[in-house]
């Protein structure tokens, strides 16, 4: 059907004192404005409703948010490492999964590039400043939308295709990040110290993630907005089952 709405799962924010699902306004406008229409999942590991939720959005927006399990990677959780989340490792487990088999598009920010390395394999640092000596601010103090530090991004990659450039200032707001690369990854930027910044899985139609955050940058940077569209069309684009079988074309 022509003009049929682009809908946008987005995995939720859980606020673990006040137990509460909640969101930042930036994932939901960046998706509006490039044309999607964001739904906001409900936190929950019940695989038949999520399977349900799955097939009724077009692509899955991984957010930010709690540290992934370092058990998913095979460690023991040290000092430094965060708040977990493990009903959320479990309910993202389970959409990426979809997304891998499926060939719907997923777009990882954050957590999700984390999220993402540890689930296909790789590894994390549990926290930076303990385990990367001599790195630069990754974890800026606000406001957001503004540059902490720039990346070089990879001739040969979607993330250039989207961007059009080699270097892009980044804002930065984690402690966590990508240790050893998943063996189906592939790294698509980096920061000055050599951290990974991007990585995708070039055999899937969009499997993209960013370790910076255009959630809080969008209205200003045009790199940013350019993410939000390159993954809303992507959406587009892939939604029949017949595509998603056989891949597709996002640019």
């Amino acid at each position: 059907m022509m003009n049929q709405p682009i809908m946008i799962g987005v995995t939720p924010l859980y606020d673990t004192q006040r137990d509460s699902v909640w969101m930042v306004p930036g994932y939901l406008n960046g998706i509006l404005d490039a044309g999607g229409i964001p739904i906001i999942l409900p936190l929950t590991s019940n695989m038949t409703k999520l399977r349900a939720l799955f097939d009724s959005v077009d692509g899955i927006l991984f957010t930010g948010g709690q540290d992934v399990d370092p058990a998913s990677y095979g460690e023991a959780v040290r000092q430094g490492c965060g708040e977990l989340c493990k009903q959320r490792d479990a309910m993202e487990e389970e959409l990426l999964r979809l997304c891998r088999i499926k060939k719907k598009p997923a777009y990882g920010i954050c957590r999700g590039i984390q999220f993402f390395n540890a689930m296909l394999g790789g590894t994390l640092y549990q926290h930076i400043p303990d385990e990367l000596p001599g790195a630069v601010e990754h974890h800026m103090k606000p406001p957001y939308d503004r540059v902490a530090h720039t990346v070089t991004v990879e001739r040969d990659s979607l993330l250039y295709h989207i961007l059009g450039r080699n270097e892009i200032g980044v804002n930065s707001y984690h402690h966590q990040g990508v240790k050893e690369l998943a063996p189906s990854l592939t790294a698509s930027a980096w920061a000055p110290d050599g951290l990974i910044e991007a990585i995708e899985d070039r055999r899937h139609p969009f499997f993209l993630a960013t370790q910076w955050h255009p959630e809080f940058f969008w209205e200003k940077d045009d790199s940013s907005r350019r993410l939000f569209h390159a993954f809303v069309r992507a959406c587009d684009q892939c939604r029949n089952s017949l595509v998603y079988a056989l891949g597709c074309d996002i640019l």
